[in-house]
């Protein structure tokens, strides 16, 4: 009896690209590129969060200057801008960190996890695209250093830049920790500004770290971001004009247990904790599904 038998269509074979060190940094490179791509054509929020720290810098620094009478070349905006700085750095680098939360909410961030690269290299792309992001608009705001009397020096811009990503990368891997573990974006950004106005407040950003009270000092010294602040402060005043008196005024440093921490110190404890919230959030998205 014969039997009609149907030929086999032949099945596709199909491989996956085998990870790789070169394989995961190309991934890096392409999680970097789409965060400069989202920042360049989002144009509103390029704005957008220039409008605080300008209204910082000129209406508060200007409005209270009268009350805090430096003398020379120095004022409350001088003071302030690396504060200024600071804060522009910060608000940016958190809000990178939310487009995480943005794409888990449309499903991008699924068809990232599942693609056939190292979600340490998805992490890192974030975490460093985030990062030069928020330099950027800190180099915005450096254009303004002329209107708080802060010279356009050369190796000052320079070393300003480099604070400012050592700053910025920190405090997104602080972001995507934060970013990890949460599903909407009014949760995100409730909890964002629950974790960024204190730490903005307690930095010395607007107000000197010297003749605080005994409670005041403490957070500030436990406050991460007032290691970012107070380099940033330091190369300032190392450019500008000004006695001895009125630097240890405005810029007394932060000191433990009566020794003045160095600036080198201060930028590498900010780049250690910055490399310990990578680490953590780069085990919790191993575990995110």
């Amino acid at each position: 009896m014969a039997t009609d038998v149907q030929p086999v269509a032949p099945v596709a074979e199909v491989r996956v690209a085998r990870r790789s060190l070169g394989h995961d940094l190309r991934a890096v490179k392409i999680v970097l590129h789409r965060e400069l791509l989202r920042f360049y054509y989002d144009r509103t929020r390029m704005v957008s969060q220039l409008v605080q720290p300008v209204l910082y810098l000129l209406v508060l620094g200007t409005g209270l200057g009268s009350l805090v009478s430096g003398g020379g070349s120095v004022n409350l905006k001088t003071f302030i801008f690396p504060g200024v700085i600071a804060m522009s750095v910060m608000f940016t680098a958190l809000f990178s960190a939310a487009s995480i939360v943005w794409d888990r909410e449309f499903g991008f961030l699924r068809e990232m996890l599942v693609a056939p690269v190292s979600r340490t290299a998805i992490v890192v792309g974030k975490v460093l695209g985030g990062a030069v992001v928020a330099t950027f608009q800190g180099v915005v705001i450096l254009a303004l250093a002329g209107l708080a009397g802060v010279p356009y020096d050369p190796v000052m811009l320079a070393l300003l830049v480099v604070v400012m990503f050592v700053g910025a990368f920190t405090i997104t891997a602080f972001g995507v920790v934060l970013a990890a573990r949460i599903k909407k974006m009014q949760s995100f950004f409730g909890i964002m500004q629950m974790a960024m106005m204190p730490m903005m407040f307690l930095s010395g950003a607007l107000f000197p770290l010297s003749g605080l009270p005994g409670w005041l000092s403490f957070l500030t010294r436990v406050n991460p971001l007032t290691y970012a602040v107070d380099p940033l402060r330091h190369v300032v005043f190392a450019h500008i004009s000004a006695s001895a008196r009125l630097k240890a005024r405005f810029n007394p440093g932060v000191t433990w247990f009566g020794w003045q921490v160095p600036p080198l110190v201060e930028i590498a404890l900010v780049l250690v904790l910055g490399v310990a919230l990578l680490g953590v959030a780069i085990a919790q998205f191993r575990r995110t599904d």
